[in-house]
């Protein structure tokens, strides 16, 4: 599953660069040049990576930061900062207003990418092929098993990569939409019937007697992984 980054730019050829060299290293990228924008884009799909310029259109980089960090759909999505601005005050600034990492103009591309693939792999543990835990499901990303108290569940392969991204980001709400851009990409003929068969398929593969469902369904939104049912 590829990670998906927002990048926030208003500068097209540093934006132009950047998109090059996230998609030559795998990443899924989608791209702004405005700070409201991209609100909505994060509204409508949480990414992994959030690279943000301090100086953009119609909103600035620190206010959006503040912002998605208020609420609680990306909250925890990582945030690097990018910014001409060098001085230690801001720095600070952007740092205290939520910013994960923060990156000063002119910068190395792969330095950038770097530091991108560190946060990535402190927020994602599945990228480091560390095992997911939530409540007493484990799943192993390497090994290909799932387990629940202990026991081997047997999943498809389809429920498997729901599962793994239903516990990279537990309790989260996540739409169809989404859940077809992250689980099955750019194959054809998905629609929403198709992700509803297998969340009942996955719901039946991760049920033990006497186990708590996990999997809610959110009326007019979605589904999330959460021990609150």
């Amino acid at each position: 599953m590829k990670p998906t980054v927002l990048l926030v730019e208003d500068d097209a050829a540093l934006s132009e660069l950047l998109q090059w060299h996230f998609n030559s290293e795998g990443y899924a990228v989608r791209s702004t040049p405005d700070g409201e924008e991209a609100l909505v884009m994060v509204r409508e799909q949480v990414p992994d990576l959030i690279v943000l310029d301090w100086m953009i259109e119609s909103l600035p980089g620190v206010e959006v930061c503040r912002q998605l960090r208020k609420s609680r759909h990306s909250a925890a999505v990582p945030i690097m900062m990018l910014t001409a601005r060098g001085e230690e005050e801001d720095k600070i600034r952007g740092l205290k207003t939520g910013a994960d990492d923060y990156v000063t103009k002119p910068f190395s591309p792969r330095e950038l990418l770097a530091r991108a693939e560190a946060l990535l792999r402190r927020s994602r543990p599945v990228l480091a092929g560390e095992t997911l835990n939530f409540a007493d499901i484990e799943l192993d990303p390497v090994a290909h098993r799932v387990k629940r108290g202990g026991q081997v569940l047997r999943l498809g392969p389809t429920e498997f990569r729901l599962l793994r991204h239903f516990m990279e980001k537990p309790r989260r709400v996540h739409s169809r939409e989404q859940l077809i851009d992250a689980v099955w990409g750019m194959e054809k003929d998905i629609d929403e019937r198709t992700v509803d068969v297998h969340i009942r398929r996955l719901r039946s593969a991760i049920s033990l007697p006497g186990s708590a469902e996990l999997i809610r369904t959110v009326r007019s939104a979605g589904y999330a992984l959460d021990e609150a049912n």
